[in-house]
């Protein structure tokens, strides 16, 4: 008998990548109920959740409910926590808006945690602790990856002295933040940095200086349960984001002991999938930079063919069984 337990999918309305796993699921029959947060005060989302009204069943029972899909939260298999968009309120008075957007988030996200049989790629709270840049960096060191030397502080003089010790070196934000200036928005790159341009405004908060790795190649490497896509991008570019154009893809294999840590890497922080950004120095040797627990992968597998949704499409309706 076909498995009608279905899979949610949480994220903003305009998301392409989603949009691809989705089509493998269909493709596989699997129900999908997709939804955003941001929905639900407009009157196109619907949550009930219960709780101990039926002991000798589930401890949680309820519905998922759009204008096209219902979900019975108990059944579901898997929850693929992608882009969602939370409502701002902004009708409201800002005291009444903070309030009003604190019940969505733990009433939603609240009746979604209590459920303990799906797979979750990746639940809130895993992404979130996984995160930190430092964290990051401590597991890659136990786990025998290459890092380049790093020092976050808030300290001028350490900072000095981390730049003098390694010689070219780069800053690097602890986390992205969304930032507008006279109303445009901006982002920040990697970027070189020399003793002389460390002054004291470093000490109003910690920031990431790292040895500058003498690459000849970014890999871009996309985990997806026990699969890897690896990805050479080739620019010439320190920081290959600032010019998509500048770039060209070409597939690549993975070590086998490198990816076994970056499984382990998953495995520690107990995610499901993550995109992971190393720099290949001049001996091809893979150097470790970070992890995007949520990253972005869609435009990868336009460029490479590497069937990375359908590699989501078969662990989401495979759901929480052994891998």
């Amino acid at each position: 008998m076909a498995d009608t337990s279905p899979v949610l999918v949480v994220t903003e309305p305009l998301d392409i990548t989603a949009d691809m796993v989705i089509a493998h699921l269909n493709e596989r029959g699997v129900p999908v109920v997709r939804f955003n947060p941001e929905d639900l005060p407009v009157g196109e989302l619907t949550v009930s959740a219960r709780f101990g009204d039926r002991p000798d069943s589930s401890p949680v029972a309820g519905q998922i409910r759009t204008p096209s899909r219902i979900a019975d939260v108990e059944h579901v298999r898997a929850v693929y926590w992608r882009r969602p968009v939370w409502p701002a309120f902004e009708h409201l008075g800002a005291d009444d808006a903070r309030y009003a957007s604190a019940q969505v988030r733990y009433g939603l996200a609240g009746a979604l945690y209590a459920l303990d049989g799906p797979l979750w790629v990746n639940h809130p709270a895993r992404n979130a602790s996984a995160d930190y840049k430092p964290a990051q960096l401590a597991v890659a060191v136990r786990l025998g990856l290459a890092v380049p030397a790093t020092v976050v502080t808030n300290d001028p003089g350490e900072v000095r002295r981390f730049i003098t010790a390694h010689g070219q070196v780069i800053a690097k934000t602890l986390h992205w933040t969304p930032y507008e200036r006279n109303g445009i928005g901006l982002t920040s790159w990697a970027e070189p940095v020399t003793a002389d341009e460390v002054d004291d405004s470093v000490a109003v908060t910690p920031h990431l200086f790292q040895a500058r790795v003498d690459k000849v190649a970014d890999l871009r490497v996309l985990v997806v349960g026990r699969r890897s896509f690896a990805v050479r991008i080739d620019s010439g570019l320190l920081d290959w984001r600032k010019d998509y154009s500048a770039l060209s893809y070409s597939a690549a294999e993975l070590p086998d002991r490198l990816e076994k840590a970056l499984f382990a890497y998953l495995d520690h922080f107990g995610l499901a999938s993550g995109s992971f950004d190393l720099a290949l120095d001049r001996e091809g040797e893979p150097h470790w930079l970070e992890l995007n627990p949520n990253g972005q992968w869609g435009w990868l597998e336009e460029k490479t063919g590497l069937p990375m949704a359908a590699a989501f499409a078969d662990l989401l309706a495979q759901g929480d069984t052994p891998r």
